[in-house]
């Protein structure tokens, strides 16, 4: 009898033991270092690369899947956005674009990008929106100036809207942002001024300095018929500051790592040379059923 109580007491401690151990901890479905060890090996960094992930949320384009963005930051201080997805147990990772057959292959892009409260001109409703985010300090922006503002007008008319948005290189171009700042308190001020600024600051590039830039755009002002004391203080205020922010936030959001970016009709492309920008502009006049 002793012995057969000695088992049974035992037997119950050890189911005791069993149920008061913890499970084993759950998997994570989206495991931040882990993503981060792949980015490193796949994409080889040269130097020292800060590398964010993202908080994941459910994608628009890819059902079933989670979204998210993967933010590097290099050693001159430039960075870069990638979009990446997660499978929903986290073991799948597609870096790139999702399309969408029944979609625009280009909406994701156009979600990200707004263009009503910013500086245009072509008809509101033309069938092609090219949307240039542009550095006022970058020569190759000054190259394709004279190609978005008079080459296209030219050739297209009423058929091409271009729309301008901020998207200062700080780390490459030390006035470029003190000088995007400036173009919103000229729309601001006075909307059709704001191409009379970008032509300008374009043609006195090589004139301009960090420590000059700030007093040439305030002596233009005089020269171009605006309040140059509203534009000062304008210029001096956390809200165009933080339009130009929201801008390059969105440069970011599409995966744009350098100026000129252009996106056309949703498009993403770098600069291209006029003969290169036609073809791409075609292409959608094309499918909108339009003939040359």
């Amino acid at each position: 009898m002793k012995l057969r109580s000695l088992i049974v007491t035992l037997a119950l401690a050890a189911a005791c033991r069993a149920q008061s151990a913890p499970a084993p901890a759950a998997k994570p479905t989206f495991d931040k270092a882990r993503i981060e060890a792949l980015v490193r090996y796949v994409d080889v960094f040269r130097g020292k690369v800060e590398v964010q992930i993202g908080e994941p949320k459910p994608s628009k384009y890819l059902p079933g899947y989670r979204e998210f963005t993967v933010h590097l930051t290099f050693e001159n201080g430039g960075t870069r956005d990638d979009i990446y997805f997660a499978s929903a147990d986290g073991e799948t990772i597609i870096k790139g674009a999702a399309y969408n057959l029944g979609l625009n292959p280009f909406q994701s892009n156009l979600d990200r990008v707004t263009t009503n409260d910013d500086p245009s001109f072509g008809p509101a409703h033309a069938p092609v929106t090219l949307v240039e985010f542009g550095d006022f300090q970058c020569p190759d922006c000054k190259n394709e100036a004279p190609v978005l503002r008079r080459a296209l007008p030219q050739m297209y008319g009423d058929k091409v809207r271009v729309v301008f948005k901020n998207f200062p290189l700080e780390s490459i171009h030390p006035w470029a942002r003190p000088a995007a700042i400036a173009s919103r308190c000229v729309f601001r001020q006075n909307a059709e001024s704001f191409w009379k600024y970008y032509d300008w600051i374009y043609d006195q590039q090589s004139e301009v300095t960090p420590d000059n830039v700030n007093e040439r755009i305030l002596g233009w002002a005089g020269t171009a018929g605006l309040d140059a004391g509203k534009l000062k203080a304008c210029m001096e205020s956390k809200a165009a500051a933080e339009e130009v922010d929201a801008a390059t936030a969105q440069a970011h959001a599409i995966g744009a790592g350098g100026t000129p970016t252009l996106v056309i009709n949703g498009r993403r492309i770098g600069g291209l040379q006029w003969p290169d920008l036609q073809i791409v502009i075609n292409i959608e006049l094309q499918k909108l059923g339009f003939q040359f």
